[in-house]
């Protein structure tokens, strides 16, 4: 336990801040410290001297301030552990020792200031609304899913013709405002699909209507919301050559397309089959997550809690650092990518809250996981795989894979109650909607 610097900025208080004072007695602290020199001593080694021979007076010289400073911390631990249990005090995060300047020869003071865990009442959730999302899967929405299947390995075969909407074009082109080239505005064999969004409808429409050879120069305006403020609502001109034009070809629903999609003896029946097994799974998934997180916000809403600013910086160093990882993971360089607290703090505090409520509300409603849903989780999760009952004997050869799983359960066990007490309306979902897919 370190002390620090009163001066220094410390968040703004709140109603569950604490502050214990601390005494240590001095005569108990050196006589801690001439033990720890003691047996330091017996491990010295100096130049000169004997393994263990090295004079006391030295020993305190080069090791005193951290003998001293390993005692006043393991004092100060055992103080503050005594009057919080004194006082029966659930600690949220650490607390910051603050040296208290006063002349007492015979004792050092302290106080430690910290937070407690919030008491959580449990609010009515009898007025909570949920709508629930409600889709059935059909004919239509297995061919829809079969079809943007086939898009998703399309190819693309030359074609001696105009450009037309998702046609792959390789071009040439190059910006210019005010008669001079501007950053960012050239470039030689760009590729692109016409019509995907991938460059600014005016500058696509240019392109539509043009063969492979041949050019044209154009006038357009940049959207006044244009990322770069530099040509945000400017008027610049610009050349561009169709280097190439090739034409989508979908592939067949055959052997072929069946086994690009896992199916080893390419059989087509079996390929719609799983797509269709697969599509239920995915339908349900989303609206069990769209159900969870109304009812997530329900239980926030009826459980206004305040939260310790120490727990909302812990959760917001855990998701910092998971954000690191997972951009190293992709090859990202963190250290150009300075991260800011601020940016996962309303993340974290969401979190922290849902934690908090969620553990009294399991508690107190009795929510636990029983064995038999972990293991009806387990199962489904695995019939995404090629060998499921391979990965059932993963998670359960060792219990603490099971653990997440454990939280699913936990959490649909707190969805099914909140859906039991609260008020809920079924809703039809649209597909396109549900799966984040554009109309075709």
């Amino acid at each position: 336990m370190n002390t620090e610097n009163t001066n220094a900025q410390q968040p703004a208080p709140s109603a569950l801040e604490r502050r214990l004072d601390l005494t240590i007695a001095i005569a108990d602290l050196d006589k801690d410290v001439d033990a720890r020199l003691k047996r330091i001593s017996k491990n010295v080694k100096m130049a000169g001297f004997r393994p263990g021979k090295v004079p006391a007076n030295i020993v305190r010289q080069q090791h005193g301030d951290q003998a001293r400073h390993e005692a006043l911390n393991e004092a100060l631990d055992r103080a503050f552990g005594q009057a919080v249990m004194a006082q029966q005090l659930r600690v949220a995060g650490y607390p910051r020792i603050e040296p208290k300047n006063t002349e007492n020869s015979t004792h050092l003071e302290f106080a430690a200031v910290f937070e407690i865990y919030p008491e959580v009442q449990l609010g009515d959730m009898s007025a909570a609304e949920v709508e629930r999302p409600v889709l059935e899967v059909t004919e239509a929405e297995i061919e829809k899913t079969i079809e943007i299947l086939r898009k998703q390995r399309i190819r693309y075969e030359a074609a001696d013709r105009a450009a037309a909407k998702e046609d792959r074009v390789v071009i040439d082109f190059l910006g210019k405002k005010d008669g001079e080239p501007f950053q960012g505005g050239q470039a030689t064999d760009y590729p692109f699909v016409l019509g995907q969004g991938m460059m600014l409808a005016d500058f696509e429409n240019a392109v539509e209507g043009l063969k492979a050879g041949e050019g044209k120069t154009f006038d357009m305006t940049f959207p006044e919301d244009y990322f770069s403020k530099e040509l945000a609502g400017q008027k610049v001109q610009f050349e561009i050559t169709v280097k190439k034009v090739s034409g989508p070809v979908l592939p067949e629903l055959d052997a072929e397309f069946a086994k690009t999609l896992g199916v080893p003896d390419g059989d087509v029946a079996k390929m719609r089959e799983e797509i269709t097994g697969n599509l239920k799974r995915e339908v349900k998934k989303r609206i069990q997550s769209k159900i969870k997180d109304q009812v997530m916000d329900a239980i926030i809403k009826a459980n206004p809690i305040e939260i310790p600013n120490a727990l909302i910086e812990m959760e917001v160093h855990r998701l910092m650092e998971n954000a690191r990882r997972d951009m190293e993971q992709r090859g990202m360089k963190i250290n150009d990518f300075p991260m800011q607290p601020e940016w996962f703090a309303e993340q974290a505090k969401r979190r922290v809250t849902l934690g908090l409520v969620l553990a009294e509300l399991v508690k107190v409603k009795e929510l636990h996981a029983k064995p038999e849903q972990v293991r009806a989780i387990v199962d489904e999760a695995a019939q995404s795989y090629e060998h499921p009952e391979e990965v059932v004997r993963w998670y359960y050869a060792q219990p603490q894979r099971l653990q997440e799983i454990e939280g699913v359960a936990i959490e649909d066990n707190v969805v099914s109650y909140v859906l039991g007490v609260a008020k809920v309306t079924d809703k039809a979902a649209a597909f396109d909607e549900l799966m984040g897919q554009q109309q075709a």
